[in-house]
């Protein structure tokens, strides 16, 4: 189990590195050629002597920043993925603010009672979403719609979809484990960031 729980946690990370890479260096690449062949054209055209030479070059980047219309929707694909990869990553690593002023006044196992009952609706909401992402990739699947402006991948829809049953299960995966560690008494809440007190920490350090 210690095993499966390391290869999710490399597999989730490595594919938010890897889609904060690839929407990066694609929107660079985008934003290089559009800027580059003016430029040269601009030489081409005051300067006679250099048009033989500037304006085929100029003309060449223009074409392949002409052929990237895919740029932008490939960059959606994966800040959709991200989208969806960050919030299973957020669960694991405390990084969603939890507004928890009420709860922290009770008991701490009043606290994980409550914890737990949230836990399973968190679980509860999850799991529908998970089921419904199945179904509607099911019907895109036959239906065999191809991605808009991304016919040069020969990408369809259901592919670009397969991140929502995923992203929702590494989401589920982790309110399990938290309801695990509530059960086991390791933890008596959500584990969610406390905005306050981190602003309080950052107070404090910057004070000394």
């Amino acid at each position: 189990m210690k095993y499966l729980s390391c290869f999710w946690n490399k597999l989730e990370e490595i594919s938010i590195v890897l889609s904060l890479a690839i929407m990066t260096i694609v929107t660079f690449i985008y934003v290089v050629l559009n800027s580059l062949y003016q430029p040269f054209l601009f030489l081409a055209e005051k300067y006679g002597a250099l048009k033989p030479i500037a304006e085929p070059i100029g003309i060449f980047i223009m074409t392949l920043a002409m052929d990237m219309t895919w740029s932008v929707a490939i960059t959606k694909v994966f800040f959709g993925a991200l989208i969806f990869l960050g919030a299973s990553y957020g669960v694991r690593t405390a990084g969603h603010i939890g507004v928890d002023f009420v709860i922290k006044k009770f008991s701490t196992e009043t606290r994980r009672f409550i914890s737990i009952i949230a836990c399973l609706l968190c679980l509860t909401y999850v799991g529908l979403i998970l089921y419904a992402s199945n179904d509607w990739l099911q019907v895109m699947y036959e239906a065999d719609v191809g991605a808009e402006d991304l016919h040069t991948f020969h990408l369809k829809i259901w592919h670009i979809g397969l991140i929502l049953p995923f992203g929702y299960a590494l989401i589920f995966m982790r309110f399990i484990e938290i309801l695990i560690r509530l059960f086991k008494g390791q933890q008596s809440d959500l584990g969610l960031a406390d905005e306050a007190s981190d602003a309080l920490k950052i107070n404090e350090e910057y004070k000394e």
